[in-house]
């Protein structure tokens, strides 16, 4: 009788390969499946889909142990996931997974987010694809709270139908014990107040540090991701990579 083959996930995150979030969803998977990590080799946030294209990447193995090995990749997590996927692989991943992300990655903060970028590389490529963040931005962050919840999901990942170029944004709020599990759309947010000035003393340039707060733009709508965060629910945001607005569209071809 031929042995059941176990799945096989890829795993990435934007915090960088020795982060304790992707180190906790290692520790958490790692009896459940063969699991390939490739991450990059220091904090990434904000890379979003960003790719290197001007510089060669480089890929150094740190863990080569039975069901189990990892990467440090000197790219972005979108570098990560193509290089895993063109040279390292052993055969297709089953999922690809990013995370467990430092922070919060709803709403508007998904476009910017490293940790999605992952993860939407991973859509693209044709393959199911998780996203989980912790709006908590601690190195030290407890994710304990989260390990039965990961393995729920990971698990019906493996039978879900993910339609495609789709992939599921999944963020846990800051709390010992969630309200349940939420389906969200995404909120309506923006970014304000982002810049800030600052001073060299001897230097005449000036400089700049991002920095700001976000802006719901709908804060009483109740099927949002941030609704659902900011009331202990885990939120599950259904998110595609096809960008068009479609309600655009139809309104365009009535002038053409």
């Amino acid at each position: 009788m031929m042995k059941r083959q176990r799945p096989y996930i890829l795993i990435s995150n934007d915090d960088g390969f020795f982060a304790k979030g992707i180190n906790f969803l290692i520790d958490t998977l790692k009896d459940e499946a063969d699991i390939i990590v490739v991450a990059p080799d220091s904090a990434r946030s904000g890379y979003a889909l960003a790719i290197t294209s001007m510089l060669p990447v480089q890929a150094e193995m740190l863990k080569d142990e039975e069901h189990l090995k990892v990467y440090a990749c000197t790219g972005t997590p979108g570098d990560c996931i193509k290089l895993a996927l063109n040279r390292l692989v052993e055969r297709k991943p089953d999922l690809v997974i990013s995370g467990i992300n430092h922070g919060d990655n709803s709403s508007v903060n998904s476009h910017y987010s490293g940790t999605m970028g992952a993860t939407c590389e991973g859509a693209l490529q044709g393959i199911p694809a998780l996203a989980f963040s912790l709006c908590d931005h601690r190195d030290d962050a407890n994710f304990q709270p989260l390990k039965t919840y990961i393995l729920d999901f990971y698990r019906k990942a493996l039978v879900w139908r993910f339609p495609p170029f789709t992939c599921l944004n999944i963020n846990f709020p800051k709390v010992d014990k969630f309200a349940g599990v939420r389906i969200c759309r995404m909120a309506r947010s923006r970014w304000i107040n982002e810049i800030e000035d600052c001073e060299r003393n001897g230097y005449s340039a000036k400089y700049y540090w991002l920095s700001g707060s976000r802006q719901s733009l709908e804060p009483e709508a109740e099927d949002t991701d941030i609704w659902a965060l900011s009331h202990d629910y885990v939120a599950v945001t259904p998110t595609t990579m096809d960008n068009t607005a479609y309600d655009f569209v139809e309104l365009l071809r009535q002038d053409y």
